[in-house]
């Protein structure tokens, strides 16, 4: 398509509009994407109880405005305690069962790596 040079202007607008409409929806698709398997992450990562491992099948995803938030449902209190580990009632100390910090670096590792592959391309 040709542009005169009057036009210049307004045709570099309306690129850098159509550039940022896709950026936004790649970051959207691949957002949505990462965070449901981060969801299967920590799925399979979280410490199961003997009970049948309420703790681990909790975990699901949202979308608060434009951004997706991976929580637990249903047991959001013991992820700080779990995470970071924690005092016993009686002295003594719980120790830390990191799996949420393995999984938020493979995650965002990987969303960065296909952002960059979808921006590239």
């Amino acid at each position: 398509m040709a542009t005169n040079i009057g036009n210049l202007a307004a045709e570099i607008n309306r690129q850098l509009a159509l550039y940022a409409h896709q950026t936004d929806q790649s970051v959207q698709s691949i957002s949505e994407k990462i965070a449901t398997e981060g969801v299967e992450m920590l799925k399979a990562e979280s410490p199961k109880s003997p009970g049948g491992g309420d703790y681990a099948k909790s975990w699901t995803v949202k979308k608060v405005g434009k951004v997706f938030v991976i929580h637990n449902k249903n047991h959001y209190r013991l992820t700080h305690l779990l995470e970071k580990g924690h005092a016993k009632v009686n002295g003594g100390r719980v120790d830390a069962r990191v799996h949420i910090a393995p999984v938020e670096g493979k995650m965002i590792e990987k969303f960065e790596d296909e952002l960059r592959r979808e921006l590239t391309e």
